[in-house]
């Protein structure tokens, strides 16, 4: 695994700036975190991010794009239902740029 670019670092923090898109990313992050079985069943269901934050459709589905863009989460679909799951690698990149900062 290569380290984090500077490019990585500007879209990842970019996204995160914006509340509700640092919400959803908080709970993504918490609810991989409650779940150890097989990865189908360990995304966060869009449609529960939907209900918790309680905005729209649209909105959320805006958001979770810059968050994928960003390469922050992954999207995954199951039938009719969307998942979002934890960017591992990108999780251990920036740990690791943080880790490197102190």
């Amino acid at each position: 695994m290569s380290a984090i670019t500077d490019d990585q670092l500007a879209r990842a923090f970019a996204a995160l700036g914006n509340p509700n898109r640092l919400k959803i990313f908080r709970s993504v992050l918490a609810h991989q975190r409650r779940d150890i079985g097989p990865e189908e069943d360990a995304g966060c269901l869009i449609y529960d991010v939907i209900n918790k934050l309680d905005i729209g459709a649209p909105t959320v589905s805006h958001h979770v794009k810059v968050l994928e863009k960003a390469g922050l989460i992954r999207v995954t679909r199951n039938g009719k239902f969307l998942s979002c799951l934890l960017n591992e690698e990108m999780r251990t990149k920036l740990t690791l740029f943080f880790n490197s900062a102190l």
